[in-house]
């Protein structure tokens, strides 16, 4: 039995589809209902992350986890970040060291690298960033150093760090793309130029399936890090149209400078404060900072170790995201 967290998201339900797919026994810890994970046997938990005693009784029987489930977002107090990315993240782990579960893997994130300029071809000798301007990527930090400090011979740690997962389904980039689109609200920052890579949804399972594979105590890739993208760095216009493409929509032609954006999100984050606002705002400084830098990275490591390379390319992912979106009532 493998144990996932997160199986009603996104990333979450397609690495469970796809173990069960592969014959194996899966238990989601999730706290959303799933029929459709539940018409395919899936043992389904629901209890919260930060909930220590309902961890360790859900991970009993399981052999390995696969730990996808955060609070992700750009937005929100501190406090609840913590609770599900660190807390949750200790109490996983804890449970693996009480059931002796042997093999971890945890679904990190690049922007624990991320300190505000451009990133472009880096490795995982990158240092985790000091700085951090909002909750998300401070706490997945935090979390990832626990998780790589909690290898030993009991029990095998491996972090992957996907970077922009996109595809049919998927309610973040794909979505928001689309519906802004749509909208007629988009814009490009800096003429969107700066090089970005991605990560296809398919390929991302890959990559937590062949860790999963390889993890154990004393592995190679034990107590490491891994970025995990197409390795196809690409002007950010060029992926942000080619989704718009799929959708059946124009090219974003319009643009804003960095210095706009920037200054649009400081004042819609103290409009929203202000107001006392939890959704979250349409730009903010993170996101300006995000849309106007480089963000691409050497992959070679996961390829060496994880033997992960990218089997569906970028063109052949939107590809499939066009025909899924010509599926009747499939809008995103």
């Amino acid at each position: 039995m493998i144990l996932v967290t997160g199986g009603s998201g996104f990333l979450g339900g397609a690495v469970v589809r796809r173990l069960v797919a592969n014959g194996e026994s899966v238990r989601s810890l999730q706290r959303k209902d799933s029929p459709a994970l539940l018409e395919l046997g899936v043992d389904i938990v629901h209890a919260d992350l930060a909930d220590r005693e309902a961890v360790i009784q859900a991970a009993r029987g399981c052999s390995a986890v696969i730990h996808i489930a955060a609070k992700t977002g750009v937005w929100g107090p501190q406090a609840d970040y913590y609770r599900a990315n660190v807390l949750g993240t200790r109490n996983i782990l804890d449970a693996c060291l009480a059931n002796g579960i042997q093999r971890f893997v945890y679904t990190s994130t690049p922007s624990v690298i991320h300190d505000g300029g451009d990133i472009e071809g880096i490795d995982e000798s990158a240092p985790l960033a000091t700085h951090f301007e909002i909750a998300y990527p401070a706490t997945k930090a935090e979390a990832e150093r626990m998780v790589l400090a909690a290898n030993c011979d009991q029990l095998g740690t491996v972090a992957l760090r996907p970077h922009l997962i996109w595809g049919p389904n998927d309610p973040q980039l794909t979505a928001r793309v689309l519906a802004r689109g749509k909208a007629g609200r988009l814009r490009l920052v800096g003429h969107g130029l700066k090089l970005i890579d991605s990560i296809y949804i398919d390929n991302a399972v890959d990559a937590h399936l062949m860790a999963l594979k390889h993890i154990a105590p004393g592995a190679s890739c034990a107590g490491k890090a891994y970025f995990i993208t197409q390795g196809e760095p690409m002007p950010q216009r060029d992926l942000i149209n080619g989704i718009l493409n799929a959708g059946g929509l124009p090219a974003c032609e319009k643009s804003i400078s960095p210095k706009i954006a920037y200054a649009a999100g400081a004042i819609m984050e103290m409009i929203w404060k202000v107001l006392g606002r939890q959704d979250e705002p349409m730009m903010t400084r993170f996101v300006a900072k995000q849309l106007s830098t480089a963000h691409w990275y050497d992959i070679s490591a996961a390829k060496r170790d994880l033997g992960f390379v990218p089997r569906i390319s970028v063109a052949q992912g939107l590809q499939i995201l066009q025909k899924s979106l010509l599926v009747p009532g499939n809008s995103q």
